[in-house]
């Protein structure tokens, strides 16, 4: 990911026709503060930059958010539940993979793919044993680059809402807003 100059924030900043401080205010920071990033005086933190990236985007239009794109009825399995209940439900609801989910927090996913090896005697086995590692998590807020970015090395993303999971995304969504 490239992260944009100083220069790049006042010049994307400038032909919106914002003003310091009308971009600190959509940004939630101060407007010295931001006349120090484009001074170069000092360096933001990522969280800060982020802030002030999204107001731009914002600024734009047509930012597209998790919120806009995420499926709020999540299915999934619980860490305790049959591993046959896990398969039976991929197989009805037609999904290579599901989120493992205690109490609405992520806890581990569950594949086909991870599956295979599994044997047969094991169905009674709790999914926890044979669950991989979550998918990963981002708020409502995040945009569609950031959910492409994870994509890429994740079959799904979880948006999640004070650590409690409120949507999922997969590739097949973010490919779907392109018809």
């Amino acid at each position: 990911m490239d992260l944009p100059t100083p220069q790049d924030i006042r010049e994307r900043r400038t032909s919106l026709g914002l003003t310091q401080s009308e971009l600190a205010e959509r940004a939630s920071v101060s407007q010295p503060l931001i006349a120090r990033i484009e001074g170069e005086d000092v360096d933001p933190r990522l969280s800060t930059l982020r802030r002030i990236i999204n107001a731009l985007e914002e600024a734009e239009g047509g930012v597209e958010r998790a919120q806009d794109l995420m499926h709020e009825d999540v299915v999934s399995v619980r860490p305790d539940q049959p591993l046959r209940e896990a398969v039976r439900l991929m197989n009805e609801e037609a999904y290579s993979q599901l989120p493992v989910l205690e109490n609405g927090v992520p806890v581990g996913s569950i594949s086909q793919s991870g599956l295979v090896q599994v044997p047969e005697d094991a169905r009674e086995e709790p999914v926890a044993r044979h669950a991989s590692d979550s998918f990963p998590t981002v708020s409502r807020e995040a945009t569609i680059d950031e959910i492409s970015n994870l994509l890429e090395h994740y079959k799904a993303v979880l948006v999640t809402d004070g650590g409690e999971t409120v949507g999922i995304i997969t590739e097949a969504d973010i490919a779907a807003r392109l018809e």
